[in-house]
């Protein structure tokens, strides 16, 4: 691999595709939930937590993103670490509460945030350089 690949400026790309493959990896899990006989309610929080998330990242990708714009900048890395606060303390709280809804919850999330990461990296470094 080139250290190239890491320096070449691109542009932003689109965040459609990524969220709907994360979106699949939700939906696809309840059928699987409920024939395993797997807490359903393990996989609605899962659900809700990843589509807060998702909406979270959304209103954060509206801040500007010029370059001289330190506020904005700020907003957006705070955020982005907050985005895993606005997650891991529900899970805990349920995993705390009822061990076997809160993994299934995370589970079921981390799947789902793995893929949608996976689908952005794609669609980030698969795009042309020269932003």
């Amino acid at each position: 691999m080139s250290a190239g690949i890491f320096s070449t400026p691109r542009p932003l790309p689109s965040r459609i595709a990524p969220a709907i493959a994360g979106g699949s990896v939700i939906a696809l899990a309840l059928p699987i939930f409920a024939v395993a006989g797997w807490p359903l309610a393990g996989w609605a929080l899962a659900a809700v937590l990843w589509a807060a998330a998702l909406a979270f990242s959304l209103v954060l990708a509206r801040l500007p993103g010029d370059p001289g714009n330190l506020a904005a900048a700020g907003m957006r890395g705070i955020g982005t670490t907050s985005r895993a606060l606005l997650v891991g303390v529900p899970l805990v709280a349920v995993t705390v509460s009822d061990e076997r809804v809160g993994l299934a919850a995370a589970a079921v999330y981390a799947l789902a945030f793995t893929v949608e990461l996976a689908a952005g990296l794609v669609a980030y470094f698969g795009s042309g350089g020269h932003a």
